[in-house]
């Protein structure tokens, strides 16, 4: 075994004990797939906060910046490949041990590891949408509308962000054309929840009802540090749902759980499916 074998035969034990798992994912996740978290181990913001949802949807400065940062940072996330996490959630899903996934993350790779029973919380950002008619379009198709319009300097992709933006120094921002809506000429915006931004009420509503039908709630890769995910944290507790928490750093959550693992996720998740398995 790659990681420590109590660590992985304690959730193992987990799994087996609960068949109707609720699974929360966050940006640790995505770790060991290139994809960097907004946080470092002691819960705090590296490097920098990232754009606020009032200040996308009124500033255009704002929309200028997240346009031209999101255009060098898009393809990490585009190219990126699911992981061992991904891959065992998947799995966990297949051979129904899980009821529904909770993720946090905006990258699409839980699908794309084969996991559809999914809640995108804060939405997904490979998909765009237009602010007047609503309409959504692939973020492919924007990356090109955004070539098309601007003259980019050639960058080294460094300080990505999990949606995809990355930090950006001397690129005069005043003289970006921001991409629009290819059906009515609209601005356009990430299909994602911008931090300030609500989720929408369907989708808390259908976590909520999952989480009361749970036998327990299994946390993985998150601080819980946001709200919109540490409230099902707090709703289990509540109901008396028994939560294991697998994140290598301090979390919202900790004095919830009943288990803390702070083994490296992706390791610790391929080796509890090899004892599943067994």
């Amino acid at each position: 075994m790659t990681t420590a074998p109590s660590d992985a035969l304690a959730l193992a034990d987990f799994i087996q004990e609960h068949p109707r798992l609720v699974v929360l994912t966050g940006a640790g996740i995505s770790l060991d797939s290139g994809i960097p978290t907004y946080r470092d181990e002691a819960g705090n913001w590296m490097p920098q906060p990232p754009i606020q949802e009032r200040a996308f949807l009124q500033e255009p400065a704002t929309r200028r910046r997240y346009w031209a940062r999101s255009y060098y940072g898009w393809p990490t996330i585009r190219d990126a490949q699911p992981n061992g996490s991904h891959s065992a959630i998947a799995w966990l899903e297949a051979h129904n041990k899980l009821d529904l996934l909770i993720t946090q993350n905006v990258d699409g790779l839980h699908q794309r590891a084969g996991s559809s029973n999914v809640v995108d919380l804060h939405g997904r950002v490979d998909h765009v949408r237009c602010l007047r008619c609503d309409a959504l379009h692939c973020r492919n198709h924007i990356q090109s509308l955004l070539e098309e319009h601007n003259e980019w300097p050639q960058r080294r992709a460094s300080d990505i962000r999990p949606d995809g933006d990355m930090e950006i120094q001397g690129l005069a921002l005043d003289s970006i054309t921001t991409p629009l809506c290819p059906n009515c000429g609209g601005d356009l915006r990430p299909d994602v929840v911008f931090f300030g931004g609500s989720v929408p009420h369907a989708r808390v509503n259908a976590c909520h009802q999952a989480i009361e039908q749970a036998d327990a709630l299994l946390v993985v890769g998150s601080s819980l540090m946001v709200f919109s995910g540490y409230r099902f944290c707090r709703r289990a507790s509540e109901l008396k749902k028994p939560i294991t928490i697998v994140n290598t750093g301090l979390t919202r959550g900790d004095s919830l759980a009943q288990t803390k693992i702070q083994t490296p996720a992706g390791p610790l998740l391929t080796d509890t499916v090899a004892l599943l398995q067994e």
